[in-house]
């Protein structure tokens, strides 16, 4: 049975939602304040919270604002004012509110909404990590001052980072709520059809995870899908885990392109670089899998994070995820020591093969080419043929990889493989 937390300091209203969703299947929490709120959030987490703006102790909007930053905000949560304004609805929203009713509420638009709130709930329940979640560090916390200047900007936005660093969480950041997202798994509709993408992005976001490897004619796509941006209003916003200006330097990247994407660039760091927050990381992605019911209840003891902490995270959050992942579905214990943790991390690279030779005498094509099938080689000896892993290290898809590793002949070894 879906569970609704009603969040209002009016007896009688409190009362009436809870009659009205009882007799709809629904199990009703109510509170009568944030801090019975807190309290019931602590405990689970429901499917829907119903959310009253004015309340005497805490108001509805610094509450929904604690729960983003703890990364509690994992539920659709709908906001109730009496004395509604668009500005309040738009604050909301931007916050991570999923919509916003008006008292009194009409029963049809009460249940309408609570029926969409509650589809996107069993979505958000398995997502991954935002970028409210991604800790406290100065790094963290001067990387959403530096995004929340450009938020309102309608033109193009380069984000640098290593893979799997949290680039897409930065875009998302930027992300206006309800309006089109779209992130093309791979680049050939940039060379096929890149005003298709404009339209089926119109009045949102074109995401492009990583623009460092497009070939030259999905490079000229790009750049004449960049010159509609305005027509169809679409933010663009590019993931680079290469230096773009060195490759234009060595005529591998055009450098039109180049001037339109890189206009505003913003660096996101990498995990090692704010070590300090993988143990609220760790602890807050177990939590949303145990929310989610995806694993038992499970809890790190401290010399596990203190292991995790201590981690250098070549493959940045992506490999954490995975790591915290593998923990919760194979330890056979409530806790997780730290034994648990030195067997899923991988062990030292040192002895792995590494190409020395840099092959500085063969044309720019062929000396990528000989780089890029040394550098599979090594994460590939590295994960010990684990191609999910090599995935998750390398910060590529699937699909994208194993394409990869045939056009550069790399040998796969599949019998590691983990689906």
């Amino acid at each position: 049975m879906q569970q609704i937390l009603v969040v209002d300091d009016e007896i009688g209203i409190r009362e009436l939602l809870s009659e009205i969703l009882s007799d709809e299947g629904y199990q009703v929490r109510l509170a009568e304040n944030a801090a019975s709120a807190r309290a019931l959030r602590s405990q689970a987490r429901p499917d829907l919270v119903l959310l009253d703006i004015w309340m005497p102790d805490t108001d509805g909007i610094t509450l929904l604002k604690e729960w983003a930053a703890a990364g509690l905000l994992t539920m659709p949560v709908v906001m109730m004012s009496g004395h509604g304004t668009i500005d309040t609805a738009v604050e909301a929203t931007r916050i991570g509110a999923y919509d916003f009713l008006e008292k009194p509420i009409a029963l049809q638009k009460l249940l309408a909404t609570v029926g969409r709130a509650l589809k996107r709930g069993s979505e958000q329940a398995r997502s991954s990590l935002s970028l409210a979640s991604l800790g406290r560090a100065p790094l963290v916390a001067e990387l959403k001052q530096r995004l929340e200047r450009v938020m309102n900007l309608r033109s193009p936005l380069l984000l640098n980072g290593e893979p799997g660093c949290g680039v897409e969480l930065a875009a998302r950041f930027l992300h206006q709520r309800n309006t089109p997202w779209v992130a093309p798994e791979n680049h050939s509709a940039l060379a096929e059809t890149p005003l298709d993408l404009l339209n089926q992005a119109r009045e949102g976001t074109l995401f492009l995870r990583e623009v460092s490897d497009l070939s030259r004619i999905e490079q000229k796509g790009l750049l004449l899908a960049a010159s509609k941006l305005e027509r169809y209003n679409v933010r663009l916003v590019s993931g680079a885990s290469r230096d773009l200006a060195e490759l234009v330097a060595h005529g591998a990247f055009d450098s039109r392109l180049y001037s339109v994407l890189a206009a505003a660039t913003i660096r996101v760091p990498s995990l090692r670089e704010h070590r300090e927050d993988v143990p609220d990381i760790a602890n807050l992605t177990l939590t949303r899998m145990v929310e989610a019911k995806e694993t038992a209840p499970r809890q790190f003891t401290t010399a596990a994070l203190n292991a995790l902490r201590n981690y250098d995270w070549p493959g940045n959050l992506v490999q954490l995820e995975s790591v915290v992942r593998t923990l919760a579905l194979t330890c056979a214990s409530e806790q997780i020591p730290l034994e648990e943790v030195n067997r899923a991390l991988p062990k030292p690279a040192a002895a792995l093969p590494v190409a020395h030779d840099l092959p500085f005498d063969l044309p720019l094509r062929d000396a990528r080419d000989a780089f890029e099938r040394a550098y599979f080689e090594y994460h590939i000896a590295r994960e010990g043929g684990n191609i999910s892993r090599v995935a998750e290290c390398v910060g590529l898809e699937r699909t994208h990889l194993y394409r990869k590793l045939k056009q550069l002949g790399v040998r796969l070894v599949r019998k590691n493989d983990e689906h």
